[in-house]
């Protein structure tokens, strides 16, 4: 069998209807590893060498760590959202109910961005914001911000004499309840996939972007090509 053959082959199975439910599912896993890694690279690229400090390698292992996180985090909780999809509509025979987005996100938060760190909390940060900025009225002028006339306390001096901020010595920054972070993650990731899918105009726009790459474009192909090598 020649490669043309072979081909014409793979684009005859993976375009057979029957099929697609589950290589949606495949083909999304594909477009969040993709998407992670377009995302988190150039950002851990550029905060190891503002930031960091140790050798080259050190820091490029840093971005490959980070970047592998992001990517494969985010490749199975598009799995684990369209598998809880698929299996509630089984479930209700074949048709999907509004709430559906709901709780499949709320599974797919907990089993993947549940565990706090420090990939998985900017992610569920990001999200958090987004949910709580949907319910925002429409269209109202900015609620004016009133300036503190308060003055800043004086500044103690370290022991080289450089004066330290105000305020010093500060609290040590205190990690939320392990259990609490992760219904915080699941409720985030539960309430966006509902507003993508049932409130989408309410999100902010370069979210929508972002899920309609992940979500909804996963959802069509063309040819063996379109589903695990280009998007379209």
């Amino acid at each position: 069998m020649n490669r043309q053959a072979v081909v014409a082959y793979l684009d005859k199975l993976v375009t057979t209807p029957a099929y697609h439910d589950v290589l949606a599912i495949l083909k999304g896993a594909r477009n969040g590893f993709v998407y992670g890694a377009r995302v988190r690279g150039p950002h851990a690229l550029v905060m190891s060498l503002i930031f960091q400090s140790g050798s080259l390698r050190q820091r490029l292992a840093y971005v490959y760590r980070a970047t592998k996180q992001h990517s494969l985090n985010l490749a199975r909780f598009v799995a684990i959202y369209k598998t809880a999809l698929l299996v509630q509509k089984s479930l209700a025979g074949g048709k999907q109910r509004k709430f559906d987005t709901f709780f499949a996100g709320l599974v797919g938060g907990w089993a993947v961005f549940g565990e706090r760190n420090a990939v998985n909390e900017q992610i569920v940060l990001y999200v958090v914001s987004r949910v709580i900025t949907s319910f925002l009225p429409r269209a109202t002028p900015p609620v004016p911000s009133s300036a503190s006339s308060a003055s800043a306390p004086a500044a103690v001096s370290a022991p080289d004499g450089f004066p330290r901020p105000p305020g010093y010595p500060y609290p040590k920054p205190r990690a939320p309840h392990p259990k609490v972070f992760e219904l915080y993650s699941a409720l985030a990731w539960g309430m966006v996939m509902y507003l993508f899918r049932e409130k989408r105009d309410r999100l902010h726009g370069g979210m929508v972007s972002s899920m309609q790459y992940l979500y909804l474009d996963s959802e069509v192909w063309n040819s063996f090509k379109t589903l695990l090598w280009h998007n379209k």
